[in-house]
């Protein structure tokens, strides 16, 4: 049930506001933040296709030329004034922006706490100041997952972890965020009526384009560091298409409205693709396209979680001088490890959510016809120094050791 958290307007204002939105007598202008990423992009394009005003909001500008209705803004959630300035006339935030999700991102903690529960704070705020009635944040399913295997978990089955138990700031900060998102709901707004917020917990995106999880995995396989895997062998979890992940957040925001009786409003909802798979079992057409076998060395996952620990360390250690590529963080490694896979009832209940089928194999032959050719600087990223060849040979030696000590103690 949605809580009001200041004096309650008259129901008579509310209904005539919540009514001309059903109508489609608003403006019809959407913000998205983190436009200029992979996810938001696409789901700004999506919307600016179909005749929708939209504002890309985002610190770095999308790899691809802005559609036509669609207008780009170079900023940061961070800084309130610029967000209030760009939400003139917006009548729905899509709030897709984050920071820390995998890889040295996840070790930035004030980077990570700044953007996730700074900027959610300031998109709320925004909201209530500028009377913008509907709010769609994109959470994660990280904000219910600690390790511990969960089979077809629904909304009702598995509930927040609470933040200091998350060993990661990302998922420790976007449970936050998701909670002040929810609490938000039915909170009044500066012009009377309400604000209308609910949240969707996607799993790994994939899909054309893609660069963050594909590439990373892609990368490790040609440099042969992708040659073992660990954890229940059986370990199942969900993946999300792009595509099916605009649908559900498209679906959401038209659920905020009257005209389907606001039944978001206050709610979360996993998304996925709708099937469960075991990770390198999905990321064989990975594998064959490369020419690579998959991986048939079985490791400990305490070993492998002790590696990835003392490379964190070592990644921020170092960090001043030379930038230790991570192969998994310990936070990844719990991730592939355990089982952890979600039911989507829900959504399909209630948003109407019906996910289309794709292939991960597509994607790849997408991925390989446009990719570009490396750089040398692809393995590392360096800052000059006369110890850098020193402190190269060292980092690479340490994770060759761990590497080979763990082969040979699994094949005795």
């Amino acid at each position: 049930m949605a809580t009001s958290c200041s004096s309650p307007e008259s129901w008579a204002s509310r209904l005539g506001e919540e009514t001309a939105l059903a109508r489609g007598v608003s403006s019809g202008k959407v913000l998205v933040t983190g436009g200029g990423g992979y996810f938001g992009f696409r789901l700004g394009r999506d919307l600016a296709s179909q005749g929708v005003s939209v504002i890309l909001l985002d610190m770095n500008r999308p790899p691809c030329d802005i559609p036509d209705g669609a207008t780009f803004y170079q900023g940061d959630i961070r800084d309130y004034f610029s967000l209030y300035k760009i939400c003139e006339g917006v009548d729905c935030i899509f709030h897709t922006a984050s920071y820390g999700m995998s890889g040295p991102e996840q070790l930035r903690k004030e980077q990570v706490e700044s953007v996730n529960v700074g900027g959610t704070n300031n998109v709320i705020n925004v909201c209530r100041e500028r009377n913008i009635p509907r709010l769609v944040y994109t959470s994660t399913i990280n904000v219910v997952f600690v390790g511990k295997p969960i089979e077809d978990g629904d909304e009702g089955s598995v509930q927040c972890v609470p933040p200091d138990v998350h060993i990661d700031n990302y998922s420790r900060t976007k449970t936050i965020a998701e909670q002040m998102v929810l609490s938000a709901d039915g909170c009044s707004l500066k012009g009377g009526g309400l604000l209308r917020s609910c949240v969707l917990r996607p799993c790994g995106i994939y899909g054309p384009e893609e660069r963050r999880h594909l590439h990373r995995v892609m990368m490790n396989v040609e440099r042969g560091l992708f040659s073992f895997r660990f954890g229940d062998p059986r370990a199942r979890m969900n993946w999300v298409h792009v595509d099916n992940l605009v649908l559900a957040h498209k679906l959401a925001a038209e659920a905020l409205t009257l005209k389907r009786n606001g039944v978001a409003s206050g709610q979360a909802y996993f998304i996925n693709d709708g099937v469960s798979l075991n990770l390198f079992e999905w990321l064989r057409p990975l594998f064959e396209r490369l020419g690579h076998s998959q991986p048939t060395i079985n490791l400990p996952v305490s070993l492998v979680s002790s590696a990835a620990i003392l490379l964190e360390y070592l990644h921020l250690a170092l960090r001043p001088v030379i930038e230790v590529p991570l192969l998994f963080t310990r936070s990844e490694v719990r991730s592939i490890a355990v089982s952890h896979t979600f039911k989507i009832d829900k959504a399909r209940r209630e948003l109407g959510y019906c996910p289309k089928s794709y292939s991960l194999a597509d994607t790849v032959e997408h991925y390989l016809k446009s990719r570009q050719p490396r750089s040398s600087s692809a393995f590392l990223s360096l800052s000059w120094s006369p110890q850098q060849p020193l402190v190269l040979l060292l980092l690479m030696g340490i994770s060759m050791l761990i590497l080979m000590i763990s082969c040979i103690l699994c094949q005795n």
